[in-house]
């Protein structure tokens, strides 16, 4: 399910939004999916500097960020 969608160069990305708890670690890592519908391979999937011990208030902040956040964490992992 699409969470949001951004625009990057003329390409439009279909955002989702996860969260990793790696082992040994009690925090959530926020990590997005940005795919590019319609163009195999165009998918990227990045962890994101945020964390917290509840996924709950790692979507909570999640929602905070803008689109323009977005962008351009997307803008680092392409260009």
């Amino acid at each position: 399910m699409v969470w949001r969608v951004v625009e990057h160069r003329d390409r439009r990305y279909n955002v989702t939004v996860a969260a990793e708890r790696r082992a040994n670690s009690a925090e959530w890592n926020l990590v997005f999916s940005f795919r590019c519908p319609g163009i195999d391979g165009a998918s990227i999937w990045a962890t994101y500097p945020l964390s917290s011990a509840s996924k709950a208030a790692l979507f909570a902040q999640a929602d905070k960020l803008s689109n323009d956040a977005l962008t351009a964490f997307l803008a680092e992992h392409v260009d």
